[in-house]
């Protein structure tokens, strides 16, 4: 399977669970494919942690989930890209 057909499959898969996600998916699924990071940063409720969970489980990936607290820093944290949501 090629890479845009991949990814057409993993987006297809994801709008069953997520709505109104597409740019977001798109964004992950960029930095998957390119083998990157991803800091998903925005307000409470905008489903963050559900975007990440149901790309990790498409791709049958563990999924790892860090709370920032006022002591830790973003640049504590290894970063490649970084997404507003």
């Amino acid at each position: 399977m090629q890479t845009a057909q991949l990814a057409s499959a993993l987006l297809n898969e994801a709008r069953k669970t997520l709505v109104g996600q597409e740019e977001n998916l798109t964004l992950l699924l960029t930095a998957l494919l390119s083998g990157d990071h991803v800091l998903l940063e925005g307000p409470p409720g905008t489903a963050k942690t559900l975007v990440a969970k149901t790309l990790a489980q498409m791709i049958q990936a563990d999924f790892r989930r860090i709370q920032f607290t006022p002591d830790l820093m973003p640049a504590d944290v290894r970063l490649g890209h970084r997404f507003s949501i």
